[in-house]
């Protein structure tokens, strides 16, 4: 496949991380990000496994060390497996590492074969562990289904971290037992602020609880000292002294990451946005379909040189700052 060009924007940011959407359905609703009456693409709107594969492979080729893949849900997605195993084939030929965030629902099914293909680190979306708090989130949700994916992930040789929306008079009082739990397991833990993306049946407002005030009060219990780990995404790291546990922090709204932002995320639709809180965006689906590589090329080109410097989250606008779901974008 013909070189090109390191992808970076016009900040001066590497390009390394990309993030694929491989659908935008999910089996559950989670109240922050979803309604609970969604409309979903038809599945002819979706990029086809193949045309995913070309496009991840011309992202390798331009420097991309790390795919994570998302959705929506990305194990509700029939021919997912066969997809990780095609780019897993691309690790140690470019790409440093494969990931894949879920929600662990379908995670006990799909665990041997993940680890098979070369996915060593799983990020399982988990609010809760108290089952009636679990199901308010999510509508619908069994943790019991979820823990048992993880510890079928862990059997599997998988790397587990639980990434946790903060959620002021949800599961604010959980936290340090949740953190605790990850210590005594294994996991490390990401806990993240609300996101102001999509109309939802709630106001955003009434659960946003901000990150520092929640990090007093773990150092209150817990002996955390930075650290400088980085696992390519957003997050600022904690490590709990004596365990193998990190605490991330991911604070789009108390603690702005955008200067180091080194990410761009593809929708399952072949859409490329360049960030996750502004409009902006290109359509490889039609760059591919039309003109292969080179027009390819050419959009990742405009994309990159579009890319925002940052984004302009505000928890306390009337709007959402964008109006898709992060279902949509990939999260």
């Amino acid at each position: 496949m013909a070189t090109a060009p390191a992808l970076m924007d016009q900040f001066g940011r590497t390009i390394s991380y990309l993030r694929i959407s491989v659908t935008d359905r999910c089996d559950l609703r989670c109240r922050y990000c979803m309604a609970e009456e969604m409309t979903f693409l038809p599945r002819s709107a979706l990029l086809s496994l193949e045309e995913i594969a070309l496009i991840a492979e011309r992202f390798i080729a331009r420097g991309i060390r790390k795919i994570r893949l998302t959705g929506g849900e990305p194990l509700v997605r029939r021919d997912v497996g066969e997809l990780v195993r095609r780019l897993g084939r691309q690790l140690g030929s470019g790409l440093d590492e494969l990931t894949l965030t879920t929600n662990g629902n379908r995670l006990a099914q799909h665990a041997g074969d993940l680890f098979a293909a070369g996915v060593r680190r799983v990020n399982v979306s988990m609010d809760s562990r108290d089952p009636d708090v679990f199901r308010f989130v999510t509508r619908h949700g069994d943790v019991a289904r979820v823990l048992d994916g993880i510890a079928a992930a862990q059997a599997a040789g998988l790397r587990v971290k639980i990434n946790t929306v903060a959620l002021k008079g949800l599961n604010e009082d959980e936290l340090p037992s949740l953190l605790a739990w990850c210590m005594a397991e294994g996991h490390d833990l990401t806990l993240i602020e609300t996101m102001p993306l999509g109309q939802i049946d709630e106001d955003r407002t009434d659960r946003f609880l901000p990150l520092p005030v929640v990090l007093e009060r773990l150092q209150s219990t817990f002996p955390l000292v930075g650290d400088s780990h980085s696992s390519g995404g957003p997050a600022r790291y904690w490590r709990v002294e004596e365990s193998d546990t990190r605490l991330g922090l991911i604070s789009p709204l108390t603690g702005n990451f955008c200067a180091t932002c080194n990410r761009v995320r593809l929708t399952t639709e072949g859409v490329l946005y360049t960030c996750l809180g502004h409009d902006d965006c290109v359509d490889l689906k039609a760059a591919v379909r039309e003109g292969g590589i080179a027009a390819l090329d050419q959009a990742l080109d405009r994309a990159l040189a579009s890319k925002p410097e940052r984004h302009d989250f505000d928890i306390a606008g009337a709007a959402p700052a964008v109006s898709r779901h992060m279902s949509v974008t990939g999260g």
